[in-house]
């Protein structure tokens, strides 16, 4: 009998397993045999880093802002278990044509280094559709959309808007992100109907998983991807975000 399926995406890469964000993470949710995954990138002293926070006291051994640092001392940082913070560069190499990459756009200014690095990358030989770029900051995903309209874009929420997925419709989105706290069966019909697909982040627990899947969602966000790929089929085609 043939599995349901269920995009898995690892969060941060594999974040469940590894300091999250690290070429460690990326290479273990490579190695569990994640489709695609995540990172989060910040555009800091002329340089793609790939971190999550505005601070840095959370998950290295330094201290302020991000956006407020050297590149030099960001690469000084231990970023758990003694790994660096990476560039976006460091990432593409290390994950190359084996999974889809979800590029998250951290603060202002960031869409238009990652829309210069992509167009490079796919003037080098990548397929496009390997790439999506989401954000929180929508004002950022028009950017890339201005600068990049073959790039797809996809839009983080916290919450679940009263108008449904229509802001992501009007962005030209591929995807609408939601958060696993407030998606439910009507925003994913909702964004279904206008043709978006629905990846839905933080979904580490198994029971979060099978609702998720009992939805309708086409993706999830896990720092656990062994337990989305246990019990869920992936697609098949070269189009990694697509089910075919």
């Amino acid at each position: 009998m043939s599995r349901p399926y269920l995009l898995c995406i690892g969060h941060r890469g594999a974040m469940g397993h590894a300091p999250e964000n690290t070429l460690i993470s990326v290479r273990k949710a490579l190695e569990l045999g994640a489709r695609c995954l995540e990172v989060d990138v910040y555009y800091v002293d002329g340089e793609l880093v790939v971190y999550h926070d505005d601070r840095l006291e959370r998950t290295t051994n330094g201290v302020g802002y991000v956006e407020q640092q050297t590149f030099a001392y960001l690469r000084s940082l231990d970023a758990g278990g003694g790994q660096k913070i990476p560039t976006l560069a460091e990432v593409c190499q290390a994950v190359g044509p084996r999974a889809g990459l979800n590029i998250e756009l951290k603060g202002e200014g960031t869409a238009a280094p990652v829309a210069e690095l992509l167009s490079g990358l796919i003037a080098s030989g990548w397929q496009k559709e390997r790439f999506l770029v989401s954000s929180f900051n929508h004002i950022e995903l028009s950017e890339m959309k201005r600068l990049h309209a073959d790039i797809r874009i996809g839009a983080l929420i916290r919450c679940v808007p009263v108008s449904g997925a229509s802001f992501a419709e009007e962005l030209g989105a591929f995807s609408v992100h939601p958060c696993v706290e407030f998606v439910n069966q009507w925003f994913v019909d909702d964004a279904h109907q206008r043709g978006l697909k629905v990846f839905v982040y933080a979904v580490d627990h198994v029971e979060d998983i099978a609702r998720m899947q009992s939805l309708g969602v086409d993706g999830v966000f896990t720092g656990y991807p062994e337990r989305v790929l246990e019990h869920y089929a992936q697609g098949d085609g070269a189009d990694v975000w697509e089910r075919r």
